[in-house]
């Protein structure tokens, strides 16, 4: 029989065991993040008939979707959380309740060509709010928040928040008579952190169509920076020109005005008007954030407000407001610059259990007794030497090991051994759990990421 060899896919990430805890321990500070500011879970299929994804996806996402036939079916992968969310919504409209707030974090697909930290099957953590009708700004301003408190958590410090807003841009085109194109420049606009003015700008004139003067007046108004205040007023000299326009920039000054009360520092937030999304479907407040050390990389997080998406859907307005953390490609970055913080423990396990008699009722019941207590017990029955057990216990970086031969059971005791220091001592057995626990509780302080 002629032997296949085992490969992965370019452009999926598979994790060793170790670092697949890591990784379970990045999700898991997201998740109970999102928890705290009310959302619900929420699981959508990951394989959607072809008309639902492709209703209003637009860009360069119709060009990377996985698209397959099954039978008479034109099926599709999601290549985000947010059409589905949409689907779901329109679905079950009658069911929910409005504000409808919801997490998710799940797999999604794009068949964009595998790079340094980009993949093609990938983590999203998505999280958002739909409202019925209508939907305060509020919201809006809301999400800076939970990404600077989601990062905070995990340990991280040097990022930076963008916002924009695409009514700002959508008015500020038309002022230069070129509505109808919008989307098109806020697609070429969105290249900008990546090719630079120059390239934008040639690509605005050669591929769009765009007289040299009004591309001068586009690179100038995404040239402003500066502190948010000063970017701010800067648009205000725009004010008065397009009534979308100042509809945005009122959008932006409340996002703005709200930061502080929502406890995110100055320095972890910056208006910035190159910030564009390339997808169609977004009407309002737009949000990417950046690692500081990593600009290389791209965005890790994004989303903003959208007002229409549903429409293919359902006839019902459902606005809503979200944003996306690239999870894989997170944790990617993290790892490959070491910021993961290697003290905290990555065992499946808290303590090895080793029975060192024949009869394995003991054993079995300590085990039993650490899992009710909360502790993660592993028991070893292999008949392998002492040695053995002893080297798997290493590999496996178990922070504990029990053993229970006849003198323990005998005295009512169990003998642990920390495997960090090499110090064993004798515990009472009804004693031990509560014993390990305060210990295991100990070496889980810390967050993902090192100081």
């Amino acid at each position: 029989m002629e032997r296949i060899k085992p490969r992965t896919l370019s452009g999926f990430m598979e994790l060793l065991p170790r670092q697949q805890l890591q990784f379970e321990r990045v999700k898991g500070t997201i998740e109970e993040v999102y928890r705290r500011y009310g959302f619900t879970a929420l699981d959508t299929p990951v394989i959607e008939a072809s008309e639902v994804l492709l209703a209003k996806a637009g860009g360069e996402t119709e060009k990377q979707i996985y698209r397959f036939t099954k039978g008479d079916s034109d099926l599709a992968l999601r290549f985000d959380l947010t059409v589905p969310l949409a689907k779901y919504v329109a679905l079950h409209y009658n069911e929910l309740s409005f504000p409808f707030r919801r997490y998710q974090i799940g797999k999604v697909y794009r068949g964009e060509r595998a790079q340094r930290g980009r993949f093609r099957e990938f983590y999203q953590a998505d999280i958002d709010v739909i409202g019925d009708g209508s939907l305060d700004i509020i919201n809006e301003a809301e999400i800076p928040a939970i990404i600077y408190h989601t990062f905070t958590a995990m340990g991280l410090e040097r990022f930076q928040i963008r916002v924009n807003n695409r009514k700002l841009l959508n008015g500020f085109y038309a002022m230069l008579g070129w509505d109808h194109k919008a989307g098109d420049i806020m697609r070429v606009v969105d290249k900008l952190p990546k090719i630079g003015a120059e390239k934008v700008g040639l690509m605005l004139h050669d591929d769009l169509g765009l007289d040299q003067d009004s591309v001068g007046e586009i690179v100038s108004f995404m040239a402003i920076k500066g502190s948010n205040q000063a970017v701010l007023t800067a648009l205000e000299e725009y004010r008065g020109r397009n009534e979308v326009f100042d509809r945005g920039l009122d959008e932006l000054n409340t996002v703005v005005k709200y930061l502080a009360d929502f406890g995110v520092p100055q320095e972890n937030f910056a208006v910035d008007l190159t910030i564009a999304r390339g997808l169609d479907y977004y009407t309002g407040t737009v949000y990417e954030t950046f690692m500081l050390d990593h600009p290389e990389v791209g965005a890790i997080c994004s989303g903003g407000r959208y007002d229409n998406l549903a429409e293919y859907y359902t006839e019902k307005q459902l606005p809503g407001v979200g944003i996306a953390i690239g999870l894989t490609r997170l944790f990617y970055v993290l790892q490959e610059q070491g910021m993961l913080n290697e003290g905290l423990p990555t065992s499946p396990c808290d303590v090895l259990v080793l029975p060192m008699t024949g009869d394995l009722s003991p054993a079995i019941s300590f085990a039993t007794s650490c899992r009710n207590a909360g502790i993660r017990a592993q028991l070893y029955t292999e008949p392998k030497k002492f040695k053995a057990r002893m080297n798997y216990a290493d590999k496996i970086g178990v922070p504990y090991v029990a053993f229970l031969g006849e003198d323990e059971i005998a005295a009512g005791v169990v003998s642990i051994k920390d495997m960090a220091s090499g110090e064993q001592e004798k515990v009472v057995l009804a004693d031990a759990p509560q014993w390990l626990q305060g210990r295991v509780s100990a070496r889980n302080q810390g967050s993902v990421i090192r100081a």
